[in-house]
């Protein structure tokens, strides 16, 4: 675990169940996916239970296949990689999906008490950057500093948050996150992890080694002070 809570020159921030509530736009284009999946021929059945879907958040797109349709070919997770990420950029652009509470004055604050914000998600490229675009957050984020494994075919958040901090010349970070695959990348960088304690996604223990547990983003700044 780390103990280095100095002062950070940036935070580097997960996605979904962090700062983007996810349900609010995945389950309806889930559906939706599954729906266009059976009217071409790939898959039979009732749509899996969204539970599968939930509880794969965090983690690479084609390891949540393997949860949703564990018997399902390749080609069909990759179709459904397809379907889900182009129902989600439409309703994105219709305004749907939401922030949770305070996110954007949040970062806006952090921002102002001139911290360096990121992005590190284990979603796909135009995902990621379509959510913080449409949600009006782009300013807010350093130029370049939102980092996707889509993007940058990582295999896991420990090497996509090694490449970020390098790039950037990042040494004092902290990493805010809701799943363990965002407390070991940021135990693994040497960075101090917050974890986000509010998404109800994570499964129990997840956030035990977490260095500090907030239960509601707006409580992000007053860490700075403690």
């Amino acid at each position: 675990m780390s103990t280095n809570k100095r002062t950070p020159e940036a935070m580097i921030f997960d996605l979904d169940g962090t700062l983007f509530q996810t349900e609010t736009l995945l389950l309806p284009a889930y559906h939706a996916t599954f729906e266009q999946l059976r009217a071409e021929g790939l898959f039979q059945g009732e749509t899996p239970d969204e539970k599968y879907i939930l509880s794969g958040l965090g983690m690479l797109l084609e390891h949540i296949w393997q949860l949703v349709m564990p018997d399902a070919d390749v080609t069909v997770h990759r179709r459904a990689d397809e379907l889900l990420l182009k129902l989600q950029v439409e309703a994105m652009a219709r305004g749907e999906g939401k922030l949770y509470e305070g996110v954007a004055d949040t970062l806006r604050e952090l921002r102002r008490r001139g911290v360096r914000l990121f992005i590190a998600s284990n979603g796909l490229k135009a995902y990621v950057k379509g959510v913080i675009r449409h949600q009006g957050l782009e300013p807010l984020f350093e130029p370049g500093g939102l980092y996707s494994a889509g993007e940058y075919a990582t295999r896991s958040k420990v090497d996509l948050v090694r490449q970020l901090l390098d790039k950037y010349g990042i040494e004092h970070a902290w990493m805010v996150g809701d799943r363990s695959s965002d407390v070991e990348a940021g135990h693994a960088n040497g960075l101090f992890v917050v974890g986000c304690d509010y998404a109800g996604f994570r499964k129990e223990g997840e956030l035990d080694q977490a260095d500090v547990c907030i239960a509601d983003f707006r409580d992000l700044p007053a860490l700075l002070e403690a």
